[in-house]
């Protein structure tokens, strides 16, 4: 077996489950701990945070610890897996990157200049890709989520034999229902759980994504559902009237929000999206919750295959608001959506793919 090191940020803040990224970055790691690998996820959390009290926050598993990343030595690693451009940056700046087993991946992939469906601009998308020349240059593998992803990065930088196609997922098993954390109503409940991004990460698409929200309370409302929010962002915009927001909830709490909700739904920055699927699809279908998506995403095909979804074309407000009515009102074969989830999209099928290459290297 090997001794890998997962590496996302080095953010001053303790380690806990808010966004997707800091989610996949622990199931991952915990992942590949399942395996039978010796994973240590390095953080650079407060040094006034006592170690064994920061612990508390997320229970490490079998195989798997945390340590900081300012006394990691690389040597010691037989792979260092990276997270997203950030992740990679990371790497660079604790001089790592000259390691020779990296496997760095990315959430999107930009082109050498704009290009539809990927909304990254300006000196953002520069500075991306200049990260992913330094990325294709040193690591041993490339993961993207999407196919279409993987394709940009093979015409844009080569290495086809590097390439690794592995999607988000969710977990196995998750918690069993608890207390409904909304309010005691004869409204049907309609969830939306994601980031909406912020000035600094994405102001095209949080307005966007704002907008269409706002748009959807208000459609909703006047046919008795109500539309709630959670997740990180800026959501200043965000109509309180329509839309009520629950804030950054903690990842084991999330899921009653999904037990407990009648329709969960994506709503996207454009008509296409290059390389962001929808992460939280999975987390809807585990939990046996349907859902209604804008078409657009790489993993659209999940409304059929689940049977426990709709797709609408991208743009059209009311028709989704019609789709989420009737998804909240029909009764589902929730069963054969969630087994369809545990055969195909958890996170141990996604460390599978690493799982296989390490051992082929390692042993």
């Amino acid at each position: 077996m090997a001794k890998i090191a997962v590496i996302y940020n080095a953010w001053r803040k303790p380690l806990a489950l808010t966004d997707m990224g800091y989610i996949r970055w622990i199931k991952i790691a915990e992942a590949l701990a399942r395996c039978g690998h010796e994973v240590d996820i390095l953080t650079n959390e407060p040094t006034w945070l006592k170690w064994w009290d920061s612990k508390k926050v997320i229970p490490m598993a079998p195989n798997l610890q945390r340590k900081p990343i300012g006394k990691a030595k690389w040597s010691d690693y037989d792979v260092i897996k990276t997270l997203f451009n950030i992740g990679f940056k990371t790497l660079e700046k604790y001089q790592g990157d000259q390691h020779p087993f990296i496997i760095s991946k990315l959430g999107s992939v930009v082109g050498p200049r704009e290009m539809p469906g990927i909304y990254f601009y300006g000196k953002t998308r520069e500075d991306f890709y200049a990260c992913q020349e330094r990325i294709s240059e040193r690591c041993k593998y490339i993961t993207v989520l999407t196919e279409k992803a993987r394709e940009l990065w093979i015409d844009c930088h080569g290495v086809e034999e590097k390439m690794l196609l592995v999607p988000g997922g969710v977990d196995h098993e998750i918690p069993d229902p608890g207390k409904n954390p909304f309010p005691a109503t004869d409204e049907k409940i309609c969830i939306f759980a994601g980031n909406v991004y912020n000035e600094r990460s994405q102001p095209e698409a949080n307005k966007v994504l704002i907008e269409k929200l706002n748009q959807l309370g208000k459609l909703l409302g006047n046919h008795g559902v109500r539309l709630y929010m959670f997740g990180p962002g800026d959501v200043s915009k965000l109509n309180t009237r329509y839309v009520t927001y629950k804030g950054v909830i903690p990842y084991e709490a999330s899921w009653d929000y999904f037990h407990h909700a009648d329709v969960g739904i994506v709503v996207s920055a454009g008509a296409f999206m290059h390389n962001n699927e929808s992460t939280k699809i999975y987390h809807y279908l585990r939990a046996g919750l349907p859902y209604v998506s804008e078409n657009g995403f790489p993993n659209d095909y999940l409304a059929d295959a689940s049977q426990l979804g709709y797709a609408v074309p991208s743009g059209d407000m009311p028709l989704m608001a019609e789709k989420i009515i009737a998804a909240a009102n029909r009764s589902w074969d929730r069963d054969f959506a969630i087994n369809y989830i545990l055969d195909n999209h958890t996170w141990d099928k996604r460390a599978a793919v690493y799982d296989q290459l390490i051992r082929k290297s390692f042993g």
